[in-house]
C-alpha cells in the first residue's frame, strides 16, 4: 500500500508538471488598446481600453507583453470597458496596443500548497488515506434505514468516507442538499464544495430552498462565498456575502456601490477622451475602494467564522485561509468527478467526515501536461483512484459506494441505452418519466419519437479540418442541425441544446443561430456548445452532432478514445423528452468497431427503428426559415433569380482538381463580370453570392457521389459566407 507521504510527494510533481505545462501553452491573452500612464507611485500604473470582456478576478497576477517587451504585474481592476494594472517599470506614457496575459496555473500554486501542508499534518494525512483506501468496515446500521436519503445520512455520521454514485437524473442535488439542511439542523459545520460555481449555486440553492419551506433557515448561518452565477440563486434567500453585507453593513455596501459606479463612469469617460484629471481621480477612487474592500474583507471573514454551512469552490477553498484553516464536521465534494484527484484529498482533510458525489461515468478532470504523473492524478477522478469505480465491475458496489439508482430526467426511449449499456443496468428509471415525458416527446420534429437517428449516409463529403482551430466541421450536419432546432422551437420547445465534440462546429452554429434568429428573444433559450460545457445541465430537446464523416479517413478519437463513453454518455443524458443523434451511419458502420461506445448506440438506434434516413428529407422538413430553404438539388431557378440580384460578386469554390461541369458553365456566362472560380481545399462544391448567400448541394461538378434525393440549401449568413470566404482564401 502507497504511504500518503509518497501520494503527496506525487502530487507535488504532477501539480508541478502541469503549472510548467500551463506556464509555456496555456495563459489566456487579452488585446488591449490605448495604454497611458497614470500613476508611476509607487509602481507603474497604466489604463487601457478593453477590447473583450475579462473574467479576471482584481489582484490577480498577469503579464503584460508590448512587442518584445514582457512584464509582469497586479490586475487593479478590469470591468467598465477598461483595465487597471500595476508594473514595476515605465512602457512609457503611452502604449497603443498591447497583450495582456492572465495565468490559469496561480490557483494551482495554491493547492500546491495546501498539499505541500498536508506533511506536517498526521490528522489530515490519516483522512486522504481513508479517502483513497476506504477498506474499512462500513460501521452504519443498515435495519433502521427508511430512504435513501436516510441511507446518506446515516453513512455519513458512522463512516469517514461516503462515495455516492449520481447518474444523470437520479436526484443527486435533491439529496446533497437535504443531507446538509439534516446536518445543519444538528448544528454541525459543513462545507459544500464543487469545481464550478454554477454547481455551488445549484446546490446551496436547493438547501436554502428545503430550509425556508419548513421555516429553518436562519439569516447568515447558510452562507454562499465567493464568486456566484447571477440569475441561479434566489435573491429573497440572504445567503451571500453582498445579501448579508447589504443588511447587516448598509453603509458598507453602499458605499462601495458607489465608488463601483463612479469608476465605471470615469472609465467610459477615459476610453471615449483621456485627460490628466479623469485619470488622477480614477487612482483616487481605487485607492478609497481599495480601503474600503479591506473592510468589507473582515466583515466576510466574520461572515465565513459566523456561518455553520458554508459553499464554495474547490479553488477558492485552497486559496483562502479563511476556509483552509478551519476544521469542519463535514466536507462534501459534489461533481467530484470533474476534481482533480489532490483535490479531493485537500477537502478531504479539512473535515472528520467527507461525502464524495459525482459519477464516474461522465466526463474527467481536464489537465494539459503531458507528465505521466498529471495523467495518474489530475486526469482521473477519485472514484478510479480509491479503486471504488472499479468495484462495478465485478457486478457489486463498493462497501462505501452509494448509489441513487432512479433517473428522472429521461424518457426510457433514451434512457434504455445509457441505463443498459454504460450503467449496466445498475440504474433504471422511475416511474414518472414515461408520463412526464410524454408531451415533449409528441412535439416536432419527429412527432412520438423520443430518440431517433438521423443519418446523412450518401448526401455529400462535407466534413473538413479547420485549420485555425485545427477542429473539424461538418456544414451539412450543421445546417441540418440548425433545421431541427428550428422545428422543435416553433413547435413549442423552448429549452434547446446543441451539443458536439468539436469546439469549431459549435462556434459556427453560435454564429449561425446569430445570424438567422439576429432581432428573436428566443435565441437565448437554445445553447451550442461542446460536450464539455453541458456536463451539469439539462434541456427539453438536445441535438447531438457527431460531426466526423466522409471524406474524413476515421473518427477523432474524442468519438473513438479513452473517455469516449464518458463523452458520449454526457450528450445523451442531458435530454428530458427528446434527443437527436446527426450521425453518417456508413461512416461509422465503416470505421468504428462494434465494440465501440458510439458504434453500440448506432446499432442500438437502428435496431429499434428509431433512424430517419435521407429519403425522408421531404416528411420531417416542414417549418422552413426563411434564411435556410431546403430544395431539389436540380431545380436552379431560385439560383439564376439570385445570380441575377447579384451586387458584388459570385464566388464559385471548387475542390481542387475538379471543374464546372458544362451546364453550370453556360449558367454563369452571363454574369461573368461578377463570377469568380476558386481552387478550395473543401472537399464539396459551394456557391456564395455577395459573400453572404450561400448555396450548397448544387451539382457544379461531374464528380460527386451521391444518391437520391438531390437536396440543395441556401443560406443567408453573412458569418458563414465570410468563414468559407476566410477557409479557402487561406
Amino acid at each position: 500500500m502507497t504511504s500518503t507521504l509518497q501520494y503527496i510527494k506525487e502530487w507535488k510533481k504532477a501539480l508541478q508538471a502541469e503549472i510548467v505545462h500551463l506556464k509555456k501553452y496555456g495563459s489566456t491573452k487579452f488585446p488591449i488598446k490605448n495604454g497611458r500612464l497614470v500613476s508611476h507611485e509607487p509602481t507603474f500604473t497604466y489604463y487601457f481600453d478593453a477590447i473583450v470582456p475579462m473574467n479576471i478576478p482584481n489582484g490577480s497576477s498577469i503579464r503584460l507583453e508590448w512587442g518584445h517587451v514582457k512584464e509582469t504585474g497586479i490586475l487593479v481592476s478590469a470591468d467598465g470597458g477598461g483595465v487597471l494594472l500595476s508594473v514595476e517599470r515605465s512602457f512609457g506614457d503611452l502604449i497603443p496596443e498591447a497583450n495582456l496575459l492572465h495565468d490559469p496555473w496561480e490557483l494551482l500554486d495554491e493547492l500546491y500548497a495546501r498539499i505541500d501542508e498536508m506533511k506536517e499534518s498526521k490528522k489530515k494525512r490519516a483522512r486522504v488515506k481513508k479517502l483513497l483506501h476506504p477498506t474499512m468496515e462500513p460501521k452504519h446500521p443498515t435495519t433502521s434505514i427508511k430512504s435513501s436519503i436516510h441511507e446518506v445520512i446515516l453513512r455519513s455520521k458512522y463512516n469517514p468516507i461516503t462515495f455516492i454514485w449520481g447518474p444523470p437524473g437520479t436526484g443527486k442535488t435533491y439529496t446533497l442538499a437535504r443531507v446538509a439542511a439534516n446536518k445543519y439542523m444538528k448544528n454541525k459545520r459543513v462545507l459544500l464544495l464543487s469545481h464550478s460555481n454554477q454547481a455551488v449555486d445549484v446546490l446551496m440553492n436547493e438547501m436554502a430552498s428545503f430550509l425556508v419551506r419548513k421555516d429553518l433557515l436562519k439569516v447568515g448561518e447558510i452562507l454562499r462565498y465567493g464568486t456566484q452565477n447571477s440569475g441561479t440563486l434566489d435573491d429573497s434567500y440572504s445567503i451571500t456575502t453582498s445579501q448579508l453585507l447589504g443588511s447587516q453593513h448598509p453603509d458598507l455596501a453602499e458605499k462601495r456601490e458607489k465608488l463601483l459606479h463612479e469608476r465605471k463612469g470615469i472609465k467610459q469617460d477615459l476610453a471615449r477622451s483621456y485627460s490628466k484629471r479623469d485619470s488622477e481621480q480614477l487612482m483616487e477612487i481605487e485607492k478609497d475602494l481599495a480601503s474600503l474592500l479591506e473592510k468589507i474583507r473582515k466583515k466576510e471573514i466574520d461572515f465565513v467564522k459566523d456561518a455553520k454551512v458554508i459553499g464554495t469552490t474547490l479553488a477558492k477553498a485552497a486559496s483562502d485561509p479563511t476556509i483552509y484553516e478551519t476544521e469542519y464536521d463535514l466536507i462534501i465534494i459534489d461533481e467530484a468527478s470533474m476534481a482533480y484527484v489532490p483535490q479531493a484529498a485537500f477537502a478531504a482533510s479539512l473535515g472528520k467526515r467527507t461525502i464524495v458525489c459525482g459519477d464516474f461515468m461522465q466526463l474527467p478532470p481536464i489537465a494539459q501536461g503531458r507528465h505521466s504523473l498529471v495523467t495518474k492524478w489530475l486526469k482521473q477522478d477519485v472514484f478510479h483512484a480509491s479503486g471504488v469505480a472499479k468495484s462495478v465491475d465485478t457486478g457489486e458496489l463498493h462497501p462505501h459506494l452509494f448509489l441513487l439508482r432512479e433517473q428522472r430526467r429521461m424518457h426510457p426511449d433514451i434512457s434504455s441505452f445509457t441505463n443498459n449499456v454504460i450503467y449496466r443496468a445498475f440504474v433504471g428509471d422511475h416511474k414518472s418519466v414515461l408520463t412526464s415525458r410524454n408531451e415533449l416527446v409528441s412535439q416536432k420534429p419527429f412527432e412520438e419519437k423520443a430518440s431517433i437517428l438521423l443519418d446523412t449516409s450518401n448526401t455529400g463529403d462535407y466534413c473538413w479540418k479547420d485549420e485555425t482551430t485545427k477542429s473539424y466541421v461538418n456544414l451539412w450536419q450543421l445546417l441540418l442541425s440548425f433545421q431541427l432546432i428550428h422545428e422543435g422551437y416553433t413547435a413549442g420547445i423552448r429549452s434547446i441544446g446543441y451539443v458536439t465534440p468539436y469546439r469549431a462546429q459549435s462556434i459556427l452554429m453560435e454564429k449561425l443561430l446569430q445570424d438567422i434568429y439576429e432581432h428573436e428573444k428566443h435565441v437565448a433559450n437554445i445553447i451550442s456548445a461542446t460536450v464539455h460545457r453541458f456536463q451539469g445541465s439539462e434541456r427539453d430537446m438536445m441535438i447531438f452532432d457527431t460531426v466526423d464523416s466522409f471524406p474524413k479517413e476515421r473518427p477523432g478519437m474524442l468519438l473513438i478514445g479513452r473517455e469516449s463513453e464518458r463523452l458520449i454518455n454526457v450528450a445523451i443524458t442531458r435530454t428530458k423528452g427528446k434527443f437527436i443523434h446527426v450521425g453518417n451511419i456508413d461512416f461509422m458502420q465503416q470505421n468504428i468497431y462494434r465494440s465501440q461506445t458510439l458504434r453500440k448506440l448506432v446499432d442500438y438506434q437502428i435496431a429499434r427503428g428509431q433512424t430517419v434516413y435521407p429519403n425522408e428529407i421531404g416528411t420531417w422538413i416542414q417549418k422552413q426559415h426563411p434564411k435556410l430553404r431546403w430544395m431539389h438539388a436540380k431545380k436552379i431557378e431560385l439560383v439564376m433569380q439570385d445570380l441575377k440580384n447579384a451586387r458584388q460578386s459570385i464566388m464559385v469554390a471548387l475542390p481542387i482538381g475538379e471543374q464546372l461541369n458544362s451546364e453550370w458553365r453556360n449558367a454563369l456566362k452571363p454574369y461573368k463580370n461578377y463570377v469568380k472560380v476558386i481552387p478550395s481545399t473543401l472537399p464539396f462544391p459551394f456557391l456564395i453570392i455577395d459573400e453572404q448567400l450561400v448555396w450548397i448541394g448544387l451539382f457544379l461538378t461531374n464528380k460527386e457521389k451521391r444518391k437520391p434525393p438531390f437536396v440543395a440549401a441556401r443560406l443567408l449568413a453573412p458569418s458563414i459566407g465570410k468563414f468559407l470566404t476566410t477557409t479557402i482564401q487561406t
